[in-house]
């Protein structure tokens, strides 16, 4: 169903591009709408009604226009900035990386409440919380899932069989955690221990509150993100621009 020329929505600012002198092309993620672009006009200008309410990473409600290649953000009011996590450098840096999963991950103007009920809960989170490792390991897993891409965890995807707690395998390309049988037969999959296979069903299985008292040993956590993110990689078939700059401060911690 098309949508009608001027219509209004709730929108999270994914990111915002530079349009000639003084626009702007904001990528926004939609309750009912999912992805869409839409320019903003004059939003650069220091006089813009709409900067103070467009600004990245977050919410507002907007008027929008239909427009002939994109449609025009006409007014905007901000519901929620997420203060909190723009006092920290490495949580304005999450936030930015969980931002570019979303757009990666969604096409345009295919609706998924799912996400952006998991988009807006994460930005909140993040702000709260000292440590966003095992924030992040969630929501990327849980991204992939509701984007249709999930790692299988509790069956192997080679043969079906449940996975015992026993030295098993992770292969991006098989579509998550072989069994050792199947797991020999990939040359490109790499060992996954038992601890890391247990924090990533409590990811996926436990609420955002049993998830965040969870405390998990430093070098537990680096071999899950690093298993995550070569999925991700391997899915997207590319590196995300964000995951440098992520990586470069958590080496200064």
């Amino acid at each position: 169903m098309p949508r009608p020329r001027i219509y209004k929505t709730e929108a999270i600012v994914l990111r915002k591009t530079n349009l000639a002198e003084a626009d702007g092309i904001l990528t926004l993620y939609t309750p009912n709408l999912g992805k869409i672009r839409a320019t903003a006009r004059g939003i650069r200008k220091p006089r813009s009604r709409l900067a103070g309410h467009l600004d990245p990473l977050s919410r507002s409600v907007m008027l929008i226009a239909r427009g002939r290649s994109l449609d025009i953000i006409t007014q905007s009011e901000m519901l929620e900035s997420f203060p909190s996590l723009r006092q920290d450098l490495r949580h304005i840096a999450c936030a930015i990386y969980i931002a570019e999963l979303v757009d990666k991950f969604t096409i345009e103007e295919a609706e998924n409440y799912g996400i952006y009920i998991l988009l807006t809960d994460s930005l909140r989170r993040l702000g709260e919380t000292r440590d966003p490792d095992m924030l992040l390991r969630c929501f990327e897993l849980r991204l992939l899932g509701l984007a249709g891409y999930q790692p299988q965890v509790f069956q192997c995807p080679g043969c079906g069989s449940s996975l015992n707690p026993v030295r098993n395998l992770f292969s991006p390309a098989a579509g998550g955690v072989l069994c050792p049988v199947c797991g020999a037969r990939e040359s490109a999959a790499r060992p996954i221990s038992v601890d890391a296979l247990k924090v990533m069903r409590f990811l996926l299985s436990n609420n955002q509150d049993s998830i965040e008292r969870l405390r998990v040993p430093r070098e537990l956590a680096t071999e899950i993100k690093y298993l995550i993110r070569a999925y991700i990689r391997y899915t997207l078939e590319h590196d995300l621009k964000s995951v440098e700059f992520l990586e470069d401060l958590e080496r200064t911690r």
